[in-house]
């Protein structure tokens, strides 16, 4: 037997979640057993605890979009019992049962092996945002935005994907402003990395469809207005790594940073990413992020604090990584 966050749908329509026990037998088919270490409290697993946004396409459910464990059954020759794992990704937690709990199952397609020298605890530490930021990251390098471009505009700094990104950008040298809507977190975006911080309400609401140029690059986790603005904001030739909609999912912009200045908006899809890359976000990740200052960006807490955290996370109120330790 073993925990779980267990949602449910009332006769009302509206999500209720739980913590149960439930047994093996109750998990899905799936071709690797994975026992469950740590998981994390994602932005996506907080809409799916509370109900707020309609991200579970199936009940019940089992809520968390990534995890890291080790094999203990797997019908596939890549894997065998004992080897440690992490998944993020692939509709985990919305259309599959995720990894929230003490067990789960899943295809062997969607396992990365865990990257030597790093732990559970530290791979869910970074977990689905901080992979996503190293897709970002990767996206700009891929544009060919070096270190001396020019300062690089972090959106929603204090987030998970931010604050990794902040942290990720600076270790490659890059010179990084952070914007928040928290001025009382500069201390802490100053030690990841950040150069300079900026109000987030500078970049939220309607402005002109072009501005002064500012940004060689971007990473925005942030959508809507935010992001219309720091398009118009980013220099000639800049790119955009677009992964995320804190603010909105509509962009209310116009094509003149395209046309006139030719930037690039990128988008940076982590679910459904392939294999190929996302082993060298992994392992760029073990090599590149700091165990210390992963450490320093976590709060560990169980499955009853999770429950509890995800109406708080949604308002704004959490800082950085939330892992979660299912047998805590």
């Amino acid at each position: 037997m073993f925990p779980a966050l267990y949602l449910t749908r009332a006769e009302s329509g509206a999500t209720e979640a739980a913590l149960r026990t439930l047994s093996p037998d109750d998990l899905p088919e799936g071709e690797v057993l994975v026992r469950v270490s740590h998981s994390t409290l994602n932005y996506k697993d907080a809409l799916a605890i509370t109900g707020k946004s309609p991200v579970v396409r199936s009940f019940p459910m089992v809520p968390g979009i990534d995890f890291a464990g080790t094999v203990e059954r797997s019908a596939d020759a890549r894997f065998a019992p004992g080897d440690a794992v992490v998944l993020n990704g692939w509709g985990t937690g919305e259309t599959r049962w995720g990894g929230l709990a003490g067990y789960a199952t899943t295809r062997a397609d969607w396992l990365v092996p865990l990257p030597a020298g790093m732990s559970a605890q530290q791979a869910m530490s970074i977990g689905t945002a901080g992979y996503t930021a190293m897709l970002c990251v990767m996206a700009l390098e891929a544009h060919g935005v070096q270190p001396d471009a020019g300062p690089v505009l972090v959106t929603g700094a204090n987030g998970g994907v931010g604050s990794i990104a902040i942290a990720l950008l600076a270790r490659l040298g890059y010179t990084v402003t952070a914007s928040t809507g928290r001025p009382e977190e500069a201390e802490h975006l100053h030690a990841l990395g950040a150069s300079a911080i900026i109000d987030r309400t500078a970049l939220g609401s309607p402005g002109k469809p072009l501005q002064k140029e500012n940004w060689a690059a971007a990473i925005d986790a942030v959508g809507s207005h935010t992001l219309a603005n720091v398009l118009a904001s980013t220099r000639y030739g800049g790119v955009v790594a677009a992964c995320g909609l804190a603010q909105g999912m509509d962009l209310p912009a116009s094509v003149a940073p395209f046309i006139l200045r030719g930037v690039t908006l990128a988008g940076v899809d982590s679910v459904y990413a392939p294999l190929a890359r996302r082993r060298i976000a992994w392992q760029r990740l073990a090599a590149e992020l700091p165990a210390e200052l992963i450490a320093r960006n976590t709060r560990v807490v169980g499955l009853a604090e999770a429950l509890a955290l995800a109406p708080e996370l949604l308002a704004g109120r959490v800082r950085g990584r939330v892992v979660v330790d299912v047998n805590r």
